[in-house]
């Protein structure tokens, strides 16, 4: 084996050990690590979440003396800064006596962003880079997103007939898809930090919105998204399941100046938080509230909002990927509530193109998804 392959070979295996963290970093990257001496891994480790040990300094604790003269695997750039609620990794890396780290991509963030490389580098340590570098980005879509422009990356999510219908008429859509697509819809759930519906959704269909993975539907996983509720005038019900366990599972409610403030009152002694943002034509305006979900280092939401919501967010620029459930029913009738509200464009060429367009089936439904 050539030492391009080792290498792209070792830093797969270091990705799929970052892959573990899937849903449990956030604010932070996933990243896995390896080192490996005279072809052999003598140590694995990846980060598991916001305050624990960061990859390589697993994966060389793992390691050992054997760390000395080996090669150190690291899907990001090892940090270097003191801002951060661990050490930085850099001086360990160098006292570990690892005499060569491969790293897949630098990091973004302006605390870092190739310091790390070089500090390693001044202390006579041969650092590769770029090695699967677009695995590891993709792996990090999230992430790299916020630190680039402060917002959340962004899901679309919907279920719907092969027409492109979520309701009826009359407002039923429970259920258009079979059990395996709503199952799937709690994984990626468990992968955004937050998910946000519209208030006519809460009314319509009263929803958790919690992740349930477990056989047992009334015991959500451990580390759930912040539940996100538009609502301009505060009509959502105090009493409503998005309101409850506010204990286990945050709510925050975003609404306008046009809500009372004994509304507001309402659900601020029910633990509910209320946050009130700008207005764009009467309602929440949308880029306020990725700008505020940045700040609070909210990097991914997942949108589950109807209609309305999916028509003014993609009106926004603000969706970054779409996953689509299509149920092999034909629902028919301009009546019915499709997947995305509001006016359609007047030209065919004004109509938004999905790129790295995938297509699975799950059950008996069909699921696409694509990158806006």
């Amino acid at each position: 084996m050539t030492a391009a392959a080792s290498h792209h070979h070792f830093m797969t295996l270091a990705l799929r050990l970052a892959a573990k963290g899937r849903g449990k970093t956030s604010p932070n990257p996933m990243v896995g690590a390896l080192v490996v001496r005279n072809g052999r891994i003598v140590g694995r480790g990846h980060h598991r979440g916001p305050g624990q040990p960061h990859a390589e300094i697993l994966a060389l604790k793992q390691a050992g003396r054997r760390a000395k003269g080996a090669t150190l695997y690291v899907t990001l750039e090892p940090c270097c800064h003191l801002l951060k609620r661990t050490p930085p990794c850099v001086p360990a890396v160098v006292q570990s006596g690892v005499r060569q780290v491969v790293v897949a991509m630098t990091d973004p963030n302006p605390m870092v962003k190739g310091r790390g490389i070089a500090a390693l580098r001044r202390a006579a340590i041969t650092v590769t880079t770029g090695i699967a570098r677009e695995e590891a980005a993709q792996l990090n879509r999230a992430y790299l997103h916020w630190v680039r422009t402060g917002r959340p990356y962004v899901t679309l999510k919907a279920g719907m007939t092969l027409d492109g219908k979520v309701a009826t008429a009359t407002g039923e859509s429970q259920w258009i898809t079979g059990p395996r697509a709503r199952h799937d819809v709690h994984r990626i759930r468990s992968q955004a930090d937050a998910v946000i519906v519209g208030v006519g959704t809460v009314l319509k269909d009263n929803p958790l919105l919690t992740v349930r993975l477990a056989a047992d539907p009334r015991r959500p996983v451990p580390r759930q998204p912040l539940r996100v509720v538009l609502d301009s005038t505060l009509r959502t019900p105090p009493s409503s399941t998005v309101c409850a366990m506010q204990d286990r599972v945050k709510s925050l409610i975003v609404t306008t100046n046009r809500a009372s403030l004994s509304r507001r009152r309402l659900f601020e002694r029910a633990g509910v938080e209320v946050v009130s943002l700008s207005t764009k034509k009467g309602r929440v305006s949308l880029p306020a509230l990725m700008t505020m979900l940045g700040r609070r280092g909210i990097t991914s939401v997942l949108v589950e909002g109807g209609s309305t919501v999916n028509a003014a967010a993609l009106q926004e620029k603000l969706i970054d990927h779409v996953v689509l459930y299509l149920a092999p029913t034909l629902m028919g009738g301009q009546d019915a509530k499709a997947v995305i509200g509001g006016r359609s464009p007047k030209r065919l060429a004004q109509a938004l193109q999905l790129r790295h367009v995938t297509v699975r089936r799950i059950g008996d439904d069909v699921v696409v998804e694509g990158d806006l």
